[in-house]
């Protein structure tokens, strides 16, 4: 009796370290040099947190800078050929010289977050090659 109940806490705690470790996962650090947009929100300069829930070309981003949620859009999970160097953001300049948020790198990582009209972009491409 005692071994089934220390085999269920322990199995109860590996579940939590790996749902706890996934989870971190799924988060990065933004530094925004100057304003850009985010799905029609403009966000000032400074350093941000970003979450993402999910995988592929199904992630909701957050963006927050402290515990306050400034934006939240859609965006795709991309592979890179090399990891990056820096966090970093890739910006669009528009037209009128706003500038939109494109994408997303992580230090370390080969992978980035593609944001909003790139990862839809990248849907498209994918579906008409099917």
């Amino acid at each position: 009796m005692k071994f089934s109940q220390l085999a269920k806490t322990m199995v109860l705690g590996l579940a939590l370290v790996l749902a706890t470790s996934a989870f971190a996962a799924n988060k990065g650090s933004l530094k925004v040099q100057e304003p850009i947009t985010v799905s029609g929100q403009q966000i000032p300069a400074g350093d941000y947190k970003v979450s993402w829930d999910g995988t592929g070309s199904n992630v909701e981003v957050s963006i927050l800078q402290g515990s306050k949620v400034v934006a939240k859009t859609t965006g795709r999970v991309v592979d890179l050929n090399q990891s990056s160097q820096y966090d970093s953001a890739v910006v669009k300049k528009n037209s009128d010289g706003s500038r939109t948020l494109a994408e997303i790198r992580f230090s370390g990582k080969k992978q980035a977050l593609a944001i909003g009209e790139a990862a839809a972009k990248m849907d498209a491409q994918e579906s008409s090659t099917k």
